[in-house]
């Protein structure tokens, strides 16, 4: 075995997967699998729902290779990561092979040239079809001297290119055999270079996977997802789900009596007389039971994403303290800190110095980017089932929750009604019951002007995000790109967490919390949020690369569902009351 190089991990996860090409020491390689990967410990129905929900939009065109019937039937499911130490292996790809010195086209890289050079380099284009194959181009030979050689144009189009003989300089073919049928039956291949985004685009998720088994237990233990979800509705006045003061339901209580060893005949008699003694928990008790049941699951699922997510540590800025009480720290703590807060309509911050972020690849797609017209190739296991190529990394962030009263008074602002919310009603709880009934977050590929209380509501978590990320990146010294959002627009939140690599990246969120997070917040509320490119972008979609766009790695989004007018304009949320 060769070693032709080293990469990062996280380089790897996102340029070095199955079926991808790939520069090595001036050649092209294509990657054939992760050597001997080793398996990442997570909650396999929680990555299967997500994965049904990243693959919706092909599955709604029958674009998905069937991914998405088989996971209904229970297909098999693993996240594996990279052994550092096994590394990826690679084959050379394509293997047209191009003389370095003469531009010959030759038959064999174990043969020298004609011109008696044997430096083999590689034609550096390939064929794609949206069905997601890949194809070597075929080149013309002259009949009579069985040679050819390229001649590149100026120009990066795979049109412009032309071969001839070097010996008689007959011309034998232009293009890379244009018109050429895909072996799926349903169109053309086309050309491009072989690192096009279009020839292959990596697909995947961001999940918050708990390092510890344990934490999903003791959730469970404490009450469940309807405990998760009373928490975060509460506002997370409590320190964790466990701490929250309401009686268990009968479900919870049976489950945890068998958990603890009871026979379930015995445990369904106990639970039976803890209800008829009034010691459990009745229908309709807590506010979060009047969800519906479909708008109840996806808030469940999202509260035990944040009960993950603090599982291991929460400091919130109310739990700042200086060490000399009453000195000027102290003070900004209690004063300045709220202030600010509450001017940039944040209902709560906290830091997490231990996020568990999981980020894994389910697949690729090749050409058009729209899921109506390519098809998703989703990675397989040799033995059946399917394989996400993940990393797993505990890094810092913040945990952003908006004001939900100002949240639900700029929605209706917009036109749009909550159900059990109206104009002077100041009950937090109730605002956020109104918005988790009344929302449903549109799919990362869902049309940006349908106008619903969903795409507007994620339009103004998003664009927020993504002002925070800008102004967070200047006061904490990290590099905007090293920064990434994780969206929970159901819950009126959202979470910035650090890339886990680089240098100077762990601790700078940290620093800014205890020692400046009001001037962060200042900035955010009174910086410059004009656009260079005004009046074009305001006229235009409101959001640009000049003003709120990031990174593809930091955004999940595509930059979609964002609007400076949502914070900015006449009735932005930032304009508005709370």
């Amino acid at each position: 075995m060769t070693i032709l190089g080293s990469r990062s991990g996280s380089q790897i996860l996102r340029t070095f997967l199955p079926e991808q090409t790939v520069d090595l020491r001036g050649d092209i390689y294509r990657v054939t699998e992760w050597s001997a990967p080793t398996a990442i410990e997570v909650d396999i129905d929680r990555v299967r729902w997500s994965l049904l929900r990243e693959i919706a939009a092909w599955t709604a065109n029958d674009n998905d290779s069937g991914i998405g019937a088989e996971l209904h039937r229970g297909a098999s499911v693993e996240v594996v990561e990279l052994d550092e130490r096994r590394g990826v292996t690679v084959e050379r790809y394509p293997e047209v092979w191009l003389c370095r010195a003469c531009k010959r086209i030759g038959k064999s890289l174990n043969r020298s040239c004609k011109c008696g050079q044997r430096r083999w380099g590689q034609l550096h284009f390939v064929g794609i079809h949206d069905c997601g194959r890949i194809e070597v181009p075929w080149i013309r030979r002259c009949v009579t001297h069985d040679d050819v050689k390229v001649v590149i144009p100026k120009s990066a189009k795979a049109a412009d290119i032309t071969f001839e003989c070097p010996e008689c300089h007959t011309k034998t073919m232009t293009g890379l055999g244009f018109n050429k049928p895909c072996p799926c039956g349903n169109g053309t291949f086309r050309w491009n270079v072989h690192k096009a985004r279009t020839v292959y685009t990596p697909r995947g998720l961001v999940l918050i996977n708990p390092p510890r088994p344990e934490h999903r237990e003791n959730l469970k233990l404490a009450g469940g997802a309807r405990k998760a979800l009373a928490w975060v509705v509460d506002g997370l006045t409590a320190q964790r789900p466990a701490d929250v003061e309401s009686k268990q339901t009968k479900e919870e209580f049976l489950a945890k009596l068998i958990k603890d060893g009871m026979d379930e005949t015995f445990a369904k008699k106990m639970a039976d007389m803890a209800e008829q003694g009034g010691q459990l928990a009745k229908p309709g008790e807590h506010p979060v039971d009047s969800l519906s049941e479909a708008r109840r699951d996806e808030a469940e699922r999202a509260a035990v994403d944040i009960a993950m997510a603090l599982a291991e540590s929460r400091q919130p800025t109310t739990a700042l303290r200086s060490a000399t009480p009453g000195d000027q720290l102290d003070q900004r703590y209690r004063t300045a800190y709220p202030a600010a807060l509450a001017r940039a309509g944040i209902d709560g911050l906290d830091l997490v110095d231990r996020f568990p972020v999981l980020t894994a690849m389910y697949g690729f797609t090749r050409g058009d980017d729209n899921p109506s017209k390519c098809t998703l190739v989703p990675f397989r296991r040799r033995g059946g089932g399917y394989r996400l190529y993940g990393n797993l990394a505990e890094t810092e962030a913040y945990l952003v929750r908006l004001d939900p009263v100002r949240a639900a008074n700029w929605l209706t602002g917009q036109g749009h009604a909550l159900a059990g919310w109206s104009a002077g009603d100041t009950d937090p709880v109730v605002a956020r019951v109104a918005i988790l009934e009344s929302i449903t977050p549109p799919d990362k590929k869902a049309p940006q002007s349908t106008g619903s209380a969903g795409a507007d509501l994620l339009q103004l978590i998003h664009t927020y995000a993504h002002r925070f990320i800008r102004q967070t990146a200047a006061f904490s010294g990290i590099e905007r790109d090293a920064l990434s959002e994780y969206l929970v627009p159901g819950h009126v939140g959202f979470f910035v967490y650090a890339a886990a690599r680089g240098d100077f990246v762990l601790g700078g969120l940290q620093a800014v919390f205890e020692s400046n997070l009001d001037d962060l917040l200042t900035a955010f509320v009174d910086a410059e949020h004009r656009c260079p490119l005004d009046p074009g972008c305001s006229r235009g979609s409101g959001a640009c690369s000049a003003c709120v766009h990031l990174g593809e790695p930091s955004c999940r989004f595509f930059n979609r569902f964002l609007n400076r007018g949502t914070l900015f304009g006449p009735r932005g949320y930032l304009r508005i009351s709370s």
